[in-house]
């Protein structure tokens, strides 16, 4: 049977062992990134932390549907990243490192862009996933974060929460598997998207423990 031109694509590159403690190391490095270059990481954070006032200030009644907003925040987070990759990558190389280069990253033939759509589809998937299960099976009406731990969280007579985790793990563990190599793969690399993902779902599969231990650092 002859395989998919995005298979042999991705064959193209091959799969390093990873350590089960690497991604501290990850963590440590992209620590000394940002101290090096602060203005680009900064400006990040700062527009995520609107982006998450701005989820509050919609939502702020409607708590079905402020938990899987949040949630599903986490599914398009690795996109948003990406300038940072390029910083790290202009610091490792010694080349100019500005937010000049974060905004560059976006620009290769649209591809992260394309990446970056199919990931937002799937956060709000989740989010409408999330938002059907708390208002269609929750005993009473969720509007505050109160009345979601009361409710859901710690309600002794129901499953939702154990159900409502069971169902965001469903949807998030195949994004990240898609998403982990991919996105600086795209970023550093001529190699078309579904290819990016078949490469990252290698290094997934080849190294389950220390990118399991990655989600829990992060």
């Amino acid at each position: 049977m002859r395989e998919s031109p995005a298979l042999v694509e991705s064959r193209r590159f091959g799969v390093r062992n990873i350590p089960l403690l690497r991604p501290l190391g990850w963590l440590a490095r992209g620590w000394r990134d940002l101290m090096r270059c602060p203005l680009p990481g900064l400006l990040h954070g700062l527009a995520l932390a609107a982006v998450g006032a701005a989820l509050i200030a919609l939502a702020h009644d409607r708590f079905w549907l402020l938990s899987g907003a949040f949630t599903g925040f986490l599914l398009v987070a690795p996109v948003l990243a990406t300038g940072l990759y390029a910083i790290s990558r202009a610091l490792e190389r010694g080349e100019r490192a500005d937010l000049s280069v974060a905004v560059a990253a976006w620009r290769p033939e649209g591809r992260l862009v394309v990446f970056g759509v199919l990931l937002a589809f799937a956060g709000t998937g989740w989010v409408m996933t999330s938002a059907s299960l708390i208002t269609g099976f929750a005993p009473v009406p969720v509007r505050t974060p109160l009345d979601f731990i009361r409710v859901v969280v710690l309600n002794d007579h129901s499953h939702l929460f154990e159900i409502w985790l069971a169902m965001g793990a469903l949807l998030a563990a195949p994004v990240f598997a898609s998403s982990v190599v991919a996105l600086p793969l795209l970023l550093d690399r001529e190699i078309g998207v579904l290819a990016a993902v078949l490469t990252s779902w290698r290094v997934v599969q080849a190294h389950p423990l220390p990118e399991a231990r990655e989600v829990r650092d992060l």
